[in-house]
Parts: structure tokens; sequence; C-alpha cells
């Protein structure tokens, strides 16, 4: 199996919990454009996530997804939009291979994983995508499982956002 596709965290129970969450069922669920496989592993109360747009500038930022509903139908339309392109390679490989996750810090019951894209897909018209952003995502256990709370997203990733002087 190609090693992006493996859970890097086989001797940790939580981080690895929030790795399948984050990257193999948010992988699958959004390719195959079906909400029900992710909806229970948010917290719909008091949910809401940033919209970084990219930018540098946390000026720019946006409250793009005030609740749960606001973010599943954004969800539902990207994957739609996804679904309508022909790419020139598996495009769940490509995903997996564009994601990262390493650092999760675990506090108590709640965490803070951050989640890189860096890669990019190519269409059989020659369009090029290219996935470079980062999301922060904060997650609480919930009678005894991790469940997305909040996140930050769509946060400017490498060289192509560059900071402004200091």
């Amino acid at each position: 199996m190609n090693p992006a596709m493996t859970n890097p965290f086989l001797n940790d129970p939580d981080r690895h919990e929030i790795w399948e969450m984050l990257v193999q069922r948010d992988t699958d669920a959004f390719l195959s454009q079906n909400w029900e496989m992710v909806k229970d592993d948010f917290i719909a109360e008091g949910f809401f996530g940033i919209d970084g747009r990219t930018l540098a500038n946390i000026d720019s930022w946006r409250m793009t997804f005030p609740n749960l509903e606001t973010y599943r139908d954004f969800w539902l339309s990207q994957a739609a939009d996804f679904a309508k392109s022909s790419f020139r390679s598996d495009a769940r490989v490509a995903l997996y291979e564009a994601t990262t996750l390493r650092d999760i810090e675990i506090t108590a019951d709640v965490a803070l994983a951050h989640k890189k894209f860096d890669g990019s897909l190519e269409e059989t018209n020659g369009h090029r995508i290219r996935l470079l952003w980062q999301t922060l995502y904060v997650c609480r256990k919930v009678s005894g499982r991790w469940k997305l709370a909040a996140f930050a997203g769509y946060l400017p990733h490498g060289s192509e956002h560059p900071h402004p002087p200091a």
C-alpha cells in the first residue's frame, strides 16, 4: 500500500483516531460526495469554520462557516465540482499524497490537529489544480470519541503565499 495512505499513528490510539477522521474518512467521503460518512464526526452545536482564503494577512480571513449546515453545503458543493473533473492520475492517491497530518497536540479532551495540503492534480484537459493550504482543526473527545468542534482552514501554506515583511 502507498505509505501516504497509511495511518502513521499505529501505537497512539487518540492520534490514530484523529488521523482516520481527518484524512481517511474525509478524503473518501469527499471523493464519493457522501456527507453521511462524516456527519457524525462533527459537534454540531457551536461548530464554526474560519476561511483563511489562502491569504497571509489575517485581516482578510472570514467567518465563512458560522455553523455546520453552512459548512456541509459548501463541502458538498466542492465535492460535486471536484467529481466533474477527469484526472490523468488516481485522484484518491493524489489527495493522500498531497495531505500531511503529522502534528496533533492533545491536552486533556481537546486536540489541535494541523492538516496540510501540498500537491497537485492534472486534469485530462491539461489544467493543473494546485493543492496548497493548511487547516487547523479543533477536536474534542465526546463520549470517548474524537469529533470536530471548529476549524480555521484554507490557510496559507508554502512559499506561494509569502508573508509580509515584519
